[in-house]
């Protein structure tokens, strides 16, 4: 509940001085002061006076943006293997306030996510349990536990129930190697649980495993199986992956039933991961898609020699259960949600729209409408402010084709509850050296 509007003249703990505030959910684009009381927003104005604040960050020349939003992570750190990240590590620590989990957590495995991940975390932390009972367990590599038979609705749903406010959706897959294994039936389920609960389906497009075996899939025949079982507020994921059997088909358009999807209310979040491709990106925005949310999906198979992960970049073979996820056949890396952003600026999407889509768009997506997502007086104060380096900027895609851009963000200062820290994550480093 929003508390009341503060004066600029009470005191007040923090002052963020002199940026570019940019809060595209209340129509503010402006060169403000934000001021700060008991972790929340208690006042934007032209100038706050000197004197009334312990401390003043000082964001002159800077971008000033609610708390970006990272709608799709992977932070269920040991559970899922080399898979998980530490959520500081891609969230506060690199200038994201809030991260979604996705899938790490089943329903036999989020009482553990609550109590060991997201309790413990500086950075929000919140999750769209599995569809499947295990979760992620060591990054989804072992096919046969994804079946129906992996699957109990009321089990989902039980969890679902326990744990609202840190669960807000659930994550399935309408992929290829599934689909040949099992149709649509785990999809089916998934959203069985989610109407059930209340709660959207978030779904994996594009390939995850590869065919059964002696099975011989169309990929582009997944599509028309998974859009008529989703309804209003539910995600599809990955439309810029260069993986077969999602937004763009094998001739590189758009599958018609995708526009039908949006028209009926469907979001689209980008999920950049470890295949993202920049030539179906450019067919997905021609053909006038704008995603809605922009989730990183920085996981340890796409963050390379920190541990010397390795992963196939797009899908896993079938494996013995005590091999290792294939060698890494090459490609560009995504280590953080602003790395994503640089790349959208890149392809040429409006700053303003970016900033919306990791704002005020992704607190929608999780029903949390003016909670956060916004510098609204009374709302957490959950704060970004990023550096705008100009020059010229190369940043690659998963199969190796590059772009250019004249200008890149950078996070300088994360404020999470109105506690004021320097994203520090080695993961930075990484991404930002790959974009100079």
């Amino acid at each position: 509940m929003s508390q009341p509007e503060l004066q600029s003249d009470d005191r007040l703990d923090v002052v963020v001085r002199g940026g570019r505030v940019l809060d595209p959910g209340r129509g503010v684009d402006a060169v403000m002061d934000v001021g700060i009381a008991g972790g929340r927003i208690a006042c934007l104005d032209p100038v706050i006076k000197r004197g009334v604040a312990r401390r003043v960050v000082d964001a002159r020349g800077k971008l000033v943006i609610p708390g970006m939003i990272d709608t799709h992570a992977h932070v269920y750190e040991h559970v899922t293997g080399s898979f998980g990240l530490n959520p500081d590590l891609v969230g506060v620590r690199a200038g994201v306030t809030t991260v979604v989990d996705q899938g790490g957590a089943g329903a036999l495995t989020i009482d553990g996510f609550r109590k060991f991940i997201a309790e413990p975390a500086a950075t929000r932390v919140l999750a769209f349990i599995s569809n499947y009972l295990v979760g992620g367990l060591v990054g989804h590599r072992y096919t046969a536990l994804y079946g129906p038979s992996g699957i109990d609705v009321r089990e989902t749903v039980r969890a679902i129930d326990k744990h609202r406010g840190l669960v807000k959706g659930i994550k399935a897959h309408g992929e290829v190697g599934g689909y040949s294994r099992w149709g649509v039936e785990t999809l089916r389920l998934g959203t069985e649980a989610s109407r059930q609960a209340g709660v959207p389906v978030y779904v994996h497009l594009g390939r995850l495993w590869s065919d059964a075996a002696g099975a011989s899939i169309d990929p582009d025949t997944v599509v028309p199986e998974v859009v008529p079982l989703l309804a209003p507020g539910d995600i599809l994921a990955h439309p810029f992956t260069k993986n077969p059997g999602a937004f763009v088909s094998r001739e590189g358009r758009v599958h018609p039933l995708i526009f039908e999807a949006i028209k009926a209310g469907v979001h689209i979040d980008i999920g950049r991961g470890g295949h993202m491709s920049y030539r179906a990106a450019r067919a997905v925005l021609d053909a006038g898609i704008m995603p809605f949310t922009v989730g990183g999906d920085v996981h340890g198979y796409t963050i390379g020699p920190l541990e010397d992960r390795v992963w196939d970049g797009g899908y896993f073979d079938e494996t013995p259960s005590d091999a290792a996820p294939p060698a890494a056949i090459g490609g560009a890396k995504v280590y953080s949600l602003t790395q994503v952003l640089n790349e959208l600026l890149a392809l040429g999407i409006r700053l303003e729209d970016v900033v919306r889509m990791v704002t005020c768009n992704a607190a929608a997506m999780l029903g949390m409408t003016g909670e956060i997502g916004t510098l609204a007086p009374g709302a957490v104060a959950d704060i970004t402010v990023l550096a705008t380096d100009h020059g010229r900027f190369t940043l690659s895609d998963s199969l190796g084709e590059e772009i250019t851009s004249s200008m890149r963000l950078r996070p300088e200062i994360t404020v999470r509850a109105g506690k004021v820290s320097r994203p520090d994550s080695p993961l930075l480093a990484r991404s930002l050296s790959r974009a100079a």
